[in-house]
């Protein structure tokens, strides 16, 4: 791996008597852009300070290639808020070693490409999903040759997730990032890595996309498997001999008895390392026959001067896996505690079947008493839970989400974000339901629950209405989408790339509408100069159907972007993504061109 910007072998890592993993090695080339994945506590975040050089190693090597500029983005990072975005900037600058001058140039340009329209804004006021920007934007102000994040989709809504998708796919730079969001997985990345602690060597690599990796890992643990259930019989074939007590202790039989002893012990090991303690999910239904659960009828929804929801029509029936999709900040969240009983309309009505049963998932874990233990989190009192009419253990529940018996004592607010996740599941798992209203279940979960999560959303009978971030596991498992713009707004679509073109559709015509509005209010003697001429006035005519082809121009670069074959190729994808950029800038510049003319038409109209 001469050819590697950076190269770790062999490395090892423990804490006190866990160890994280034994013998990886992996390295990292130019035009990489590597996804890495692992089970919550497999050690991702500290592999990649280990190749950031921020945490020491136990055993092993990593070496870097000579003056190397290597970034790294954590997963939270601590900012100065008494500062500017700019300030911020030139910070990163000035201990990157940039002179006076140089910092300033750099840093508008950088300020351009991820997005902020000036550098006066003061950090504290950012939401997360612009901090997790500003961080990139600290990271990038550094010329990075190789730039490693840590959970860079954490905080970031629809928009910010697909401008950071852009953005990796366009960067000049090669890079690595942990993540569990597979939807952004699958469209970024040239080559995926699992850390699990199931593989010999405790890390297992293919090129390609997270598709391509699924595919190829399922082949290899199968192949494993075989393996060890070849294993498994040559052991027994060796014990029965054992078992004979051959009479002449040769030195050829005294080998076997030696190499009998070997496999046993390597089948003891890939025995533990091929099983895997995954959650166990599934939400019990109810059995109800009802048709029509809950019906939903003008339903409005306002926080002064806000409107969040205007008018929402619904009917929610058995079978109903419904997503509710929009930027952060548009109401899905209050549209789900509607639903769920928790807020009042302030107009319309929500109807429910007669004694219906909800669970409710609150992405807050509102249910969770931080003081309380885990043990009486799980069961209010005894040792044991009900659960499809069966007793069963509290300590054997527990172990069904990862939960080890030592920890059943310990209060909730010392679990991690993921355990508190379980242990919410766990909890609503034992409620009998007809609808399941969840909100935003994903969070700190690793790849492994969600996929289980995602087949038991897939088995419920009953209804279910989801909000996620997680955009894989929304088309993997809704059937129906509601999407939300941010002016109160809403549609019925059928897939997830309708609502965006339809909300893509109302933002331009809020901006239009804006620049009307904006326009009607000027001056006379403004009105007065601005006649349209009859070129003008032909152009205006034919803008509609002007914006329409190019939208459909630009709608086919976004599908050629996420086209797996166009990914798994960093030269064509830079490529494709260049025109998508173009063909972007070409819808936005025609909207503009379009409220211009409208504001001439209108002003010649009202004379």
């Amino acid at each position: 791996m001469m050819s590697a910007l950076i190269y770790s072998q062999k490395i090892q890592k423990s804490y006190g008597a866990k160890q994280l993993f034994h013998g990886v090695t992996f390295g990292i080339a130019e035009h990489d852009r590597v996804g890495i994945i692992g089970p919550n506590g497999s050690g991702k975040s500290t592999f990649l300070k280990i190749l950031a050089g921020l945490e020491t190693l136990d055993g092993g090597t990593v070496t870097r290639r000579q003056q190397l500029r290597v970034s790294y983005v954590p997963q939270d990072t601590q900012f100065l808020m008494d500062i500017t975005v700019e300030e911020m900037l030139l910070k990163s600058a000035h201990q990157s070693g940039l002179s006076q001058g140089e910092d300033q140039i750099r840093v508008y340009e950088v300020l351009g490409k991820v997005g902020f329209p000036d550098g006066s804004q003061p950090v504290a006021v950012l939401s997360g999903g612009w901090k997790k920007r500003l961080a990139i934007a600290c990271a990038l102000v550094q010329d990075p040759e190789v730039m490693l994040l840590d959970e860079p989709t954490n905080h970031m809504d629809v928009e910010g997730l697909r401008w950071l998708a852009q953005f990796m796919i366009q960067a000049p730079w090669a890079w690595v990032l942990v993540s569990h969001d597979r939807w952004f997985l699958e469209h970024t990345t040239n080559k995926m890595a699992e850390l699990h602690s199931r593989y010999v060597d405790g890390m297992l690599v293919f090129p390609g996309t997270y598709s391509n990796f699924r595919e190829k890992r399922d082949a290899f643990q199968q192949t494993q498997e075989q393996q060890a259930h070849a294993l498994a019989n040559k052991v027994r074939r060796e014990e029965a001999w054992l078992r004979q007590g051959p009479k002449a202790r040769t030195t050829k039989a005294k080998y076997r008895v030696e190499k009998a002893y070997s496999l046993k012990e390597e089948l003891a090991e890939t025995s533990t390392r091929l099983r895997q303690q995954d959650v166990s999910i599934d939400f019990v239904g109810s059995g109800r026959k009802t048709k029509q659960l809950i019906e939903v009828t003008g339903l409005c929804k306002a926080f002064s001067p806000r409107t969040i929801i205007h008018d929402l029509e619904m009917i929610v029936s058995p079978g109903n896996a419904i997503g509710i999709i929009g930027r952060n900040g548009s109401g899905k969240s209050t549209l789900l505690k509607l639903l769920a009983k928790e807020l009042d309309p302030d107009q319309g009505m929500v109807k429910y079947a007669d004694n219906l049963q909800l669970v409710y998932f609150d992405q807050n874990r509102a249910q969770l008493d931080p003081k309380m233990t885990l043990r009486r989190t799980l069961a209010d009192s005894g040792d044991s839970v009900l659960y499809r009419g069966q007793t069963i253990h509290l300590a054997g529940w527990a172990k069904r989400f990862r939960f080890l018996p030592e920890q059943l004592d310990l209060p909730v607010e010392l679990l991690s974000g993921g355990e508190q996740a379980r242990a919410v599941m766990a909890r609503l798992m034992l409620q009998p339901a007809d609808v399941l209203i969840v909100d935003e279940p994903t969070n700190d979960l690793d790849i492994p629950t969600r996929e289980t999560l995602e087949e038991s959303f897939k088995e419920f009978p009953g209804a279910l209405i989801l909000v996620t971030h997680d955009r894989y596991m929304l088309e993997e498992v809704c059937t129906e989408f509601i999407g939300l713009d941010d002016e109160g707004a809403h549609g019925h679509f059928a897939t997830y790339t309708q609502w965006e073109s339809w909300f893509r559709r109302q933002e331009q015509g809020n901006r239009q509408n804006s620049q009307s509005s904006r326009t009607r209010k000027g001056t006379g003697q403004e009105a007065k100069s601005k006649k349209i001429s009859y070129k003008e006035q032909q152009e205006y005519e034919g803008m509609e159907t002007c914006i329409l082809d190019a939208e459909h121009a630009r709608d086919a670069c976004r599908a050629a972007v996420e086209d797996s074959t166009v990914v798994s190729d960093h030269l064509r994808l830079q490529e494709v993504s260049e025109v998508l950029q173009e063909s972007e800038q070409k819808v936005e510049r025609l909207y503009a061109r379009w409220a211009e003319l409208e504001a001439k038409y209108l002003a010649n109209s009202s004379r």
